[in-house]
Parts: C-alpha cells; sequence; structure tokens
C-alpha cells in the first residue's frame, strides 16, 4: 500500500505526503526545496521550514484540493474508500487539481506535459454520455487513468479544449477549462452563473472566462481555468493558486465565517499580508464584495476567493463561482460573509457601509462612492449582457429574471449609499 505522495511544482518535487501506520499524515518540504531561495511555499498557512507539518497543519491546504460533500461521498463510495481519508482520495484523485501542483506516489515521475499529444475531441454522443455519468461518478472518478480533482460541491469536470473541441486529459496532461452541468435542484442554473459571471466582466471585475454551451439540447457551461497559461510554443503550463480557506488554514467543513470561516475582515488582511500590491488587489476585493451583494450570490464563503502566483507576482485570482442565489428559496438568503453584520441586502442601511470600510481598512467615502458606481453599472448592463446571452436553447426567461432582479437590487443599493 502506498505511504507517501511525492508534491510536484513544475517538474521539481516540492516535498512529500506521507501517512504512518497508525493513519497520521504529515507533509514535509524537500531539502532541495528548502534551500531554493526563489521556490515558493506551497501556501500562507504552509511557510517553508524545515520541520514536518502535523495533520492538523497540513489538513487545510490539502484537503482543500478535494470535492466537497455529496461530491466527495459519492466519489469516495465509487472508489471504495472511506470519504473521511483524505491521503487516500488524493492518491487517487491528485494528479491534476487546482494550482500547480500533482501529487504522485513516491518513486514516480509525473509524465512531462509537453510530450502529451492532442486527443480527439468527444463526439456528441459521448458527451451526452459524461454528462449522465457525472452525476453518479463525479470527476469520473476510478474511470481509466483519470486522476482528476476540484474544490466544491457542485458537480464539474475538468477538461481539455482543443480547436473548440472538448477532451478528456492524458495523464499528467494540464486541463484549460472545466465543464460545469447545469445543478438538478435549481432551475436554469447555466444561465444563471453565465449571467453572472458576464456581468462582472462587463463591469470591468476580473472574472474567469465562460462560454454556454449545448448539446443535444442539454445546456452546460464551459469555464477557462485561470490557473493555467498557454506559453508561445502551445503548451499549457500550470499556476499555483490557494483559496482563503486553504491560505488561512480554515478546514473546508468550517469555510463560512457562521461556522468559524473567514469574514471579510480575515479576507482583506491576507490580501494585504501575501499580495505583491496588496492595495491593488484590496480594491478588487472590495468590487468583489459588493458585486456579490449586487448580483444577489450569498453563497460566496472562504473558498470561493483565491490567491493567483502570476508573472512573479501573488495577485487576488480571478473571480469564479458566481451565482445569483436569491433566485432560489430554497437556498440562505444570508450572506456567507456578512456585510457590517447585516445578513441581507434589505438589512443594510445607510451607515453600514461606513462601518464595512472601516472594518476592511478602506476609506468609508471611496466605499460608498464605489457602492454608488457599481450599482449604476449594473444597471446599465444587466439587460445588455442578457440579451447577449440569449441563445437559442437557453431560457431566455430567466436571464430576463436574472436582469430584472440585479437592476432591482441595483436601485436598492443606490440608496444606501
Amino acid at each position: 500500500m502506498i505511504a507517501a505522495l511525492t508534491v510536484w511544482w513544475d517538474g521539481k518535487a516540492v516535498g512529500q505526503l506521507s501517512i504512518d501506520r497508525s493513519g497520521e499524515m504529515r507533509f514535509a518540504y524537500s531539502q532541495n526545496w528548502l534551500e531554493d531561495e526563489t521556490a515558493s511555499p506551497l501556501s500562507v498557512s504552509l511557510p517553508k521550514q524545515a520541520e514536518p507539518f502535523s495533520r492538523r497543519q497540513a489538513r487545510p491546504f490539502f484537503e482543500g484540493l478535494l470535492p466537497e460533500e455529496s461530491q466527495r461521498e459519492i466519489i469516495a463510495a465509487a472508489l471504495g474508500v472511506s470519504k473521511g481519508n483524505e491521503f487516500r482520495l488524493l492518491e487517487r484523485l491528485g494528479g491534476e487539481v487546482a494550482g500547480a501542483l500533482a501529487l504522485w506516489p513516491e518513486g514516480e515521475t509525473p509524465p512531462d506535459p509537453g510530450r502529451v499529444g492532442s486527443a480527439t475531441p468527444l463526439s456528441e454522443i459521448d458527451l451526452i454520455a459524461i454528462l449522465d455519468r457525472l452525476p453518479r461518478r463525479p470527476m469520473l472518478a476510478g474511470e481509466s487513468e483519470l486522476r482528476l480533482s476540484l474544490a466544491g460541491a457542485q458537480s464539474k469536470l475538468p477538461v481539455v479544449l482543443v480547436d473548440d473541441g472538448i477532451t478528456l486529459p492524458s495523464p499528467g496532461q494540464p486541463t484549460t477549462h472545466i465543464l460545469k452541468p447545469p445543478i438538478d435542484r435549481f432551475e436554469a442554473t447555466t444561465e444563471n452563473e453565465a449571467f453572472a459571471m458576464r456581468l462582472a466582466a462587463r463591469m470591468g471585475l476580473d472574472v474567469a472566462p465562460v462560454e454556454p454551451r449545448r448539446v443535444a439540447g442539454r445546456p452546460f457551461l464551459l469555464v477557462e481555468r485561470y490557473d493555467r497559461a498557454r506559453l508561445p510554443d502551445g503548451q499549457v503550463c500550470r499556476l499555483h493558486q490557494e483559496d482563503f480557506c486553504q491560505a488561512l488554514g480554515v478546514f473546508p467543513e468550517r469555510k463560512y465565517a457562521s461556522e468559524g470561516g473567514p469574514g471579510f475582515r480575515q479576507c482583506f488582511e491576507l490580501v494585504r499580508r501575501a499580495c505583491t500590491r496588496p492595495g491593488v488587489e484590496a480594491l478588487k476585493l472590495l468590487d468583489a464584495a459588493i458585486f456579490q451583494v449586487l448580483v444577489g450570490n450569498a453563497d460566496a464563503h472562504g473558498k470561493n476567493y483565491s490567491l493567483l502566483h502570476k508573472d512573479g507576482a501573488v495577485v487576488l485570482a480571478p473571480l469564479y463561482d458566481l451565482l445569483g442565489t436569491v433566485a432560489y428559496p430554497d437556498l440562505s438568503p444570508t450572506f456567507a460573509m456578512k456585510i457590517a453584520r447585516r445578513g441581507t441586502l434589505s438589512e443594510i442601511g445607510r451607515g453600514d457601509w461606513d462601518r464595512f470600510a472601516r472594518d476592511i481598512g478602506l476609506s468609508a467615502p471611496f466605499t460608498r462612492r464605489r457602492v454608488g458606481e457599481m450599482a449604476a453599472s449594473g444597471m446599465a448592463f444587466a439587460g445588455n449582457v442578457a440579451e447577449e446571452l440569449a441563445l437559442p436553447g437557453f431560457s431566455h426567461a430567466a436571464l430576463n429574471d436574472n436582469a430584472e432582479r440585479v437592476m432591482l437590487r441595483a436601485a436598492a443599493m443606490k440608496k444606501t449609499v
């Protein structure tokens, strides 16, 4: 039985994730990585040090690479692994994860991404079969040689886009996109997420590009991975990232602020501590917080924000997983991270944005002005974004409802400043 996984970053061994006979996991950096002054730590929560990290110290980061909730339970059952055994799950899924890392059994070297050939794009029949299998086999776990993992509770699949066609990755191949089927429990989530993401981009926020697609009448969303980059020779490389819960050492099951996860104050403190240009990134995070209120995304928790290593700098990652959750009465309307202790837009009144600004260390007049500007921008662009996405086969009614909801929320927000 495998007792150690080597953690690789861009072809170099960072360290070793191991498990002892009692099932206790630990992580230790390699001596070469420690001696390389240009080598970054895996996480803000895992600074470079010679002493190994205990399971308690390492689990927030490494477990943060794995699927959550029902997705994890189904995967664990399919693989015959305990859902609480993060080491065995990483052993089976850790070949392609969020960020620059890959986890391979000790003694094995990951395949060279530059030598991976292009696969044949999936046919419509193959793609439909995958959409059918994902609810029963998230990440297609255990099928063929696939070892794929993404955090989150929603069904999704890392894929490679080749000449606009969707393919499954070969072993060791970096994926380029994330395929997200609709959420069965809720109506028109593809349209909802596409609208929220496109609206944020139109308003000038840094957002992962998205494309709604259909196959045989079935909608899905294709999200371009911001933690991948294409080199001049066409090769795809991985960029390192960590979500805020990983960086702050918070277990995934405690991602909500009400359960001990980070609130906005901790998030802004993290950005100022970790980012190369803290002032610039703090303003981007402010815009993100305001947008979540505008679009009605009450589920924006600590794992929905990330730090990205790019071009020698650490920046706030592009936004992702934007969804107007207020469209669904079965979901809690209370913000995952409150604004000045206010849990919903209807509770926010004059003075609350000033209190929020003090909480996060920004100027109150600037924060109020930015709320007003973004509310006006949302009102100006919401209708146009809905029209652009109203393609054949997608719910025009749902898109119009999303736009109307944003315009009503924008009008309400303007009254708070």
